[in-house]
């Protein structure tokens, strides 16, 4: 039996038919079109996933059911999308919308939340049962996988792992606190904590360096500039300082690191994992998660979707 994923994004809108090995057999994709009237955007959702399916050569009878993965905050009971600030939505019941469309059961979940559970079904944490997905990128996102499902909390509320508290009245964060996780360790902090080194050393690479990016700050490394190995090195630690605590928190069996800054591979993760085995509560006695790069990349958000 196939199932249809949506990967609802704030600039492109993503559908794929999925078939019952959790592979994509068929996508299409349509501009999102932020911030316009909620029904415009849902018909070019329907739009997508029509296109998606004639491309199948399957109609949506031929489909168990459809499932969605939205930013923001979401009520997964209730199908409604609560707030995503970056498409205009409050309170949107779209799973009653498109049901009412295409009539097979909808089920919906924040994106982060259906990248880690793609991971489990058919990514790098295949064989594991509890897991933490974490993803790197302008913030700092994350999915808890517990016996096999999504843990989200009361009204799939909870899993806001970058909001977790690092320093105390520390870096400002978007969300309006003072020192989260996300404002230390997402890859926007690691730009901004290598603006700082930058101006403290003008023989940088990195020294009044216009449009500096993650992979900059890396490839200065590269060349042998200290100054970025530095920052480097310390946004490595904010990272792992904040794992350590979801491994005294959760015990999971394993940690998958996603995101761009990923793609750096054993660069990041090996001083990642010397440190959490290291300081986690009486390191666990050996029992240390496995903590890798996630595996799926830009079709975790479909897998996922699909396999609410």
């Amino acid at each position: 039996m196939y199932r249809i994923g949506i990967d609802l994004g704030g600039t492109n809108i993503a559908v794929g038919v999925v078939d019952d090995r959790h592979r994509i057999v068929a996508e299409a994709s349509v501009p999102t079109g932020a911030f316009r009237p909620v029904e415009e955007m849902l018909a070019d959702m329907c739009r997508a996933v029509e296109m998606a399916l004639d491309k199948a050569g399957l109609m949506a009878a031929d489909c168990a059911s459809i499932g969605i993965g939205s930013p923001g905050t979401c009520d997964s009971e209730a199908g409604v999308v609560v707030r995503a600030y970056n498409l205009g939505w409050f309170n949107v019941p779209v799973c009653q919308m498109l049901h009412e469309h295409f009539g097979i059961p909808v089920r919906l979940s924040n994106d982060a939340n259906c990248a880690a559970l793609a991971e489990i079904v058919a990514g790098a944490a295949v064989g594991y049962q509890d897991m933490v997905l974490i993803t790197l990128g302008t913030g700092v996102g994350g999915g808890i996988i517990i016996d096999g499902k999504i843990y989200a909390g009361m009204r799939s509320m909870g899993a806001e792992l970058g909001h977790t508290l690092l320093v105390l009245e520390g870096e400002h964060c978007t969300c309006g606190r003072d020192g989260c996780w996300e404002a230390y360790a997402s890859a926007t902090a690691l730009i901004r904590q290598a603006k700082r080194a930058g101006e403290q050393h003008p023989d940088s690479a990195l020294h009044g360096r216009e449009g500096l990016t993650a992979r900059d700050v890396f490839e200065a490394a590269d060349g042998g500039d200290a100054a970025a190995q530095a920052v480097i090195d310390r946004w490595c630690v904010y990272v792992a300082a904040g794992l350590t605590d979801l491994v005294n928190s959760l015990a999971p069996e394993m940690i998958l690191i996603g995101g761009g800054v990923s793609r750096q591979g054993e660069r990041i993760l090996a001083p990642i994992r010397e440190y959490v085995a290291e300081h986690c509560f009486g390191q666990r006695q050996g029992a240390i998660p496995v903590i890798a790069a996630a595996k799926l990349g830009n079709e975790a958000g479909i897998i996922g979707a699909a396999a609410l």
